[in-house]
């Protein structure tokens, strides 16, 4: 059977992506950013995953104002870069898995959880950017990627129980899939920053600590955190967090931490980035067992 083995937390800043477009990773005040994923890129590496899931949000690529699911699934067979202003990122056309994503929908939604179904949808940065930071440029990306657009836009968002339960519901799905395959569901976004009014430009390095911290240990007391306190504490758009909480739902009550890293400021953001592993998960014959870095790094 399919089954989601680990999980993959990270910012998903657009102008890292920009900074890989344009050249810019070797430049000092990049250097940092990109380094501290080089653990990363080597473990997915070893990790080899057929399938990813990548839980993020979309940024008035694909929806409007007009329409806006608060869950939704990419179910076509690829997913072009979206244009958001100044082109397309050149990043490769992401390669879907129609046959399972359409598996998730079924399940999830006679599992009573309500579901969007999307069959044609262009990605933008929150799905490309973690892409770029675990693999670099490739020709191709090289494994499917399942879009799961969640809305963190529009009051109101999911509640961080719905979505850390939404992620129980996924892992159901994935695991009465018949198909054998190695699954990493990722979670994007945050952590702390606001982009606009007097705020503009507030990080919180205590908060995201403390949530990276209970992200491990007691994910359910994350669930209760209510949307003020996101941005009472955390500024307007930290509230992209409760995203995390699909992908640690998706895991073990058990997990271990592979490795971490914060970094502030990228652009106007507190980028943090954790991988978890399933405690008990043990890999496929032949396929090479990565390190547990359990390495912190803060820069500042």
């Amino acid at each position: 059977m399919a089954k989601i083995i680990a999980s993959v937390n990270c910012s998903h800043v657009p102008a890292i992506g920009a900074a890989i477009d344009l050249g810019k990773t070797q430049q000092p005040y990049w250097v940092p950013v990109f380094r501290g994923f080089e653990p990363s890129k080597k473990w997915i590496a070893e990790t080899r995953p057929d399938v990813i899931i990548l839980v993020y949000n979309d940024h008035a690529s694909a929806f409007s104002l007009e329409i806006i699911p608060t869950f939704a699934l990419g179910c076509a067979a690829e997913f072009p870069p979206a244009d958001e202003g100044w082109g397309p990122r050149p990043v490769p056309v992401v390669k879907g898995y129609p046959e399972l994503a359409c598996h998730i929908a079924q399940s999830v939604i006679l599992d009573e959880f309500d579901l969007t179904i999307v069959n044609k949808m262009d990605v933008d940065h929150g799905l490309t950017v973690p892409l770029s930071l675990m693999f670099g440029q490739p020709k191709e990306w090289p494994c499917r990627v399942i879009p799961l657009p969640v809305n963190v836009v529009q009051y109101p968002p999911p509640t961080g129980n719905r979505c850390f339960q939404f992620g129980k519901a996924i892992r159901r799905a994935v695991e009465s899939f018949p198909e054998d395959l190695r699954v990493v569901i990722f979670g994007t976004g945050g952590m702390s920053h606001q982009l606009q009014g007097p705020r503009a430009g507030l990080i919180n390095s205590k908060f995201d600590a403390n949530f990276l911290d209970r992200l491990i240990r007691d994910p359910v007391a994350l669930t209760r955190i209510p949307f003020v306190e996101y941005v009472r504490e955390a500024g307007s758009e930290a509230i992209e967090l409760v995203m995390w909480l699909i992908a640690r739902g998706a895991l073990d009550d058990d997990v271990r931490e592979v490795y971490r890293f914060y970094h502030v400021p990228a652009s106007n953001t507190a980028l943090g980035h954790i991988i978890l592993e399933n405690a008990g998960k043990t890999r496929a014959a032949g396929k090479k067992k990565s390190r547990a870095t359990r390495k912190r790094r803060v820069a500042r």
